[in-house]
């Protein structure tokens, strides 16, 4: 972190020209007066407590090997404080960083359970990336690709497709619909898509299962739905494992469901 004869480092500790070809003028000069302002920014970015924090980021913090070209530090998952060049070095470095490390990944997880969203759980419309209504009634859920679109982008579609004669579509991905066993083939399209692993088909075959009483079918449903990040997935395990259905009372997976959606 000392100056050296050959390069000039800014207050962000990156390397911008060579010091020997840097010239400070007469003094007094505009030059030589950023030159100076600039060493003191310098010298009160290493003395800074930030400064120190930033340094745990360029260095194994178990061995001190500095991350450049052929060594690639990972950071650590759980609080993101420090890095290690080795799985061996974290293993290591575990009984002094374990504390720290816990009492970081707490706060992490407090950001983001309080942080208010950006949008709902739903997302947008695909079609007008408009915000989806919190009213279920002012959308739908379309079987064959399932997407939740808005109804006034599912009436525009329908207005097209009256104007000109043509043949039911989805509105999104333009699979041909079919009046004849509709809901047959509504859910043939869903089985279809869940067996894709789309959480959202995954969501609505739980939904089913749990109607018909098939509490281990409707767990399996939720599990991989949730996995795969759909938030009412999450709420629906959280409700299973408060009241014990289809499987054991759990009241800490409870509440991490519930954290989760």
């Amino acid at each position: 972190g000392a100056w050296t004869s050959s390069s000039y480092y800014c207050s962000y500790f990156c390397c911008v020209e060579d010091k020997s070809n840097f010239s400070l003028g007469r003094a007094g000069s505009p030059r030589a007066q950023s030159f100076e302002a600039t060493e003191q920014r310098y010298l009160w970015w290493c003395n800074d407590e930030w400064r120190r924090k930033v340094r745990k980021m360029m260095y194994c913090a178990s061995c001190g090997i500095a991350g450049v070209d052929d060594v690639k530090l990972k950071k650590c998952t759980a609080c993101y404080l420090v890095r290690y060049c080795s799985v061996e070095c974290q293993k290591n470095h575990r009984p002094q960083h374990k504390k720290e490390c816990k009492k970081r990944a707490a706060e992490l997880r407090d950001e983001i359970l309080f942080k208010q969203p950006e949008s709902r759980d739903l997302g947008d419309c695909p079609i007008c990336c408009i915000p989806l209504p919190i009213d279920p009634s002012k959308s739908m859920l379309i079987a064959c690709c399932s997407k939740f679109i808005c109804k006034g982008c599912c009436h525009a579609s329908e207005v097209r497709e009256l104007e000109g004669n043509l043949q039911p579509k989805c509105p999104f991905c333009r699979h041909p619909r079919t009046n004849n066993n509709e809901e047959r083939e509504r859910n043939t399209l869903m089985v279809k898509r869940a067996e894709a692993n789309d959480p959202v088909a995954l969501y609505q075959m739980g939904g089913k299962r749990h109607q018909e009483g098939d509490y281990d079918g409707a767990f399996q449903y939720w599990t991989k739905s949730a996995a795969l990040g759909h938030t009412g997935a999450h709420f629906n395990l959280s409700i299973m494992y408060g009241e014990g259905q289809g499987v054991e009372e759990n009241e800490k997976k409870e509440v991490y469901h519930l954290e989760e959606a």
